[in-house]
């Protein structure tokens, strides 16, 4: 497969690995990263969304877990051509069997969504079979420093679910983002952030298109350091 090229760093992909997409540009471009030292991404795929957060925390360190062996390897790729190589690390291991003494301030993932269904394609980083919502929040409850953060992308759906999981995990939601598709459609996406502690909820919305193929203005400010537009 063709690789996918930002201006500082490239991903390579894999028919095995799900590919670069626009949930994880959007996870990798809002998720509150400048508070961070320690790093944990839960699901890593091809490691985008950890490059473009450490593009943009120039001294976070970096963990990410993958239990799809091939993922693991395509990140570990893709981790050491890049200019921030010396602050990112990967495993092939599975979030359920993680265990470590370390704390992280802020914990990212693009997590499977789907029930579990007939179809192969991309099952362990769409399907449910490996990792649901629940048990993220719970390792994410155990895993964040005392101002830490837990960031995720779901469908709209699924987020009061995912809200009120978190709750019963005494993690409260302090940040929902509204993404849309293109300008006066529902909401797709909802990015939502969590911390140990309970403060006011920032709300705003992100429109991707103002029209069929054309970004929109929020869009192309929020990716400019990263996409290599064409003109």
């Amino acid at each position: 497969m063709k690789p996918f090229t930002f201006k500082h760093f490239e991903i390579q992909q894999s028919k095995d690995v799900f590919r670069v997409g626009t949930d994880g540009v959007l996870l990798g471009a809002l998720a509150h990263v400048s508070h961070a030292s320690e790093v944990l991404e839960i699901g890593t795929g091809t490691g985008l969304i950890s490059l473009m957060l450490a593009q943009r925390n120039t001294q976070a360190l970096f963990l990410g877990l993958d239990i799809n062996e091939n993922a693991a390897l395509l990140t570990k790729t893709n981790f050491e051509h890049s200019p921030f190589y010396s602050r990112l690390k990967n495993i092939n291991q599975d979030l359920k069997t993680f265990e470590t003494d370390k704390k992280f301030d802020l914990i990212v993932s693009n997590p499977p969504y789907f029930e579990e269904s007939g179809s192969d394609k991309d099952k362990v980083a769409r399907q449910t079979v490996e990792l649901n919502f629940q048990q993220l929040i719970v390792a994410s409850a155990k895993l964040l420093s005392g101002n830490g953060i837990l960031s995720v992308i779901i469908p709209a759906e699924a987020g009061d679910v995912f809200v009120q999981a978190a709750l019963e995990n005494h993690l409260f939601l302090i940040r929902r983002v509204h993404i849309k598709g293109i300008e006066n459609s529902k909401t797709k996406r909802l990015v939502l952030e969590f911390s140990l502690e309970e403060m006011p909820v920032e709300e705003s919305d992100f429109v991707i298109e103002k029209s069929p193929r054309q970004y929109s203005d929020l869009y192309l400010e929020l990716t400019k350091e990263f996409h290599v537009f064409k003109k």
